[in-house]
């Protein structure tokens, strides 16, 4: 079952259990984005030209013929924006060659004739092989099982445990196939168990007054009232080392992040992560707030939840896009050390007049 922590100090106060309705088979829903996988370097059309000397022509290999520039690459900084329900922006950093990160955002129509707002951020394990497949393939996992299961009137919290489980179960079959040519061998279950593709996943669905948040890793999402005179409050708690040197009561908060050991998780998503348990969390908003869900990219530059409110635009429930955008632009001016990547999810109180487009 779901593991559901305690709610975080200041959070909106969680929404009552609600029993799970009957399920159905899932049909197709309405498209959200998601950050695409990269194409192929040999995909590059011979007649593009290079971004960096704009006269030479870009080759097979992703580098101009002319000058040796390399040219970014479709991962390199994604945004999108779904109406002003939510929007999203991941950005390669400064520091790595590639973006592993990878997000989806869409929208879904409910019974009630209302629409829920979907954002899923996941984040590549850089030590394990195609990290960058796996975030992808994640995100569009668990992005189209909530498109599918919401329209249905399935329970909120329901549906993002199983999208967790779909995003899993995308990331593991990653790992079906051993490298190089031909399938199964005696290394088969040896290649599963080694350097599998990997990722974190969190997630958030607004719908009907509820807010839903469900993850495995350290990839995280805040609750930033549209008040700034209320508290803001962390909604996730990290499955890595330093979470549990604090639970365990071994370690101080600030000693245990700076521990070299800190960033070191402890769940994840892939083929060796054994039993996959989703945590999931369901909160009521009794005012109007954002939700900011984002990577570790992000969060290394505003940890605490009062750091992060006070990095967001007071203009983020108008401006989901540009929110997004600012954020991503504070972990690069920090040093962007990571991939940053981060979804905005404007949340309007059912009947205060302001719900999202």
């Amino acid at each position: 079952p779901p593991t559901v922590p305690p709610a975080p100090p200041h959070a909106p106060a969680p929404a009552p259990a609600v029993e799970d309705p009957e399920r159905s088979v899932a049909h197709d829903a309405p498209h959200g984005d998601f950050a695409p996988v990269a194409p192929a370097p040999g995909a590059v059309d011979d007649g593009v030209r290079c971004v960096a000397c704009r006269t030479g022509r870009v080759a097979a290999d992703g580098y101009c013929g002319n000058c040796g520039h390399e040219q970014p690459r479709e991962r390199d900084h994604v945004e999108r924006e779904v109406g002003r329900a939510v929007a999203a922006v991941s950005d390669r950093g400064l520091r790595h060659h590639r973006n592993e990160d990878a997000f989806a955002v869409s929208t879904a129509p409910l019974p009630d004739g209302s629409a829920a707002v979907v954002a899923v951020v996941c984040d590549g394990v850089s030590s394990a092989s195609r990290p960058d497949d796996a975030s992808a393939a994640a995100a569009r996992a668990a992005d189209a099982s909530l498109r599918a299961a919401l329209p249905l009137g399935a329970d909120p919290r329901r549906a993002m445990h199983e999208a967790v489980v779909a995003a899993a179960d995308a990331v593991d079959a990653l790992a079906d196939e051993p490298p190089g040519e031909g399938s199964g061998g005696s290394g088969y279950d040896a290649y599963r168990h080694r350097n599998a593709p990997a990722c974190t996943l969190v997630g958030a669905v607004a719908a009907g007054g509820l807010l839903v948040v469900g993850w495995v890793g350290d990839s995280r999402a805040y609750w930033v009232p549209d008040d700034r005179s209320l508290p803001a409050a962390r909604l996730t708690e990290d499955d890595s080392w330093a979470a549990q040197m604090v639970a365990a009561g071994l370690m101080s908060e600030a000693e245990a992040y700076a521990d070299e050991r800190a960033h070191a998780i402890t769940g994840w998503l892939g083929a060796d992560a054994h039993e996959v348990e989703p945590h999931t969390a369901v909160f009521r908003p009794e005012r109007p707030g954002v939700v900011v869900v984002c990577t570790d990219g992000l969060w290394n530059y505003a940890e605490a939840a009062e750091e992060m409110a006070r990095v967001l635009p007071t203009d983020a429930a108008a401006r989901p896009l540009h929110c997004a955008r600012v954020l991503v632009g504070h972990a690069l001016d920090g040093g962007g050390h990571d991939n940053v990547t981060v979804a905005v999810v404007p949340f309007a109180v059912p009947g205060a007049g302001t719900a999202p487009a």
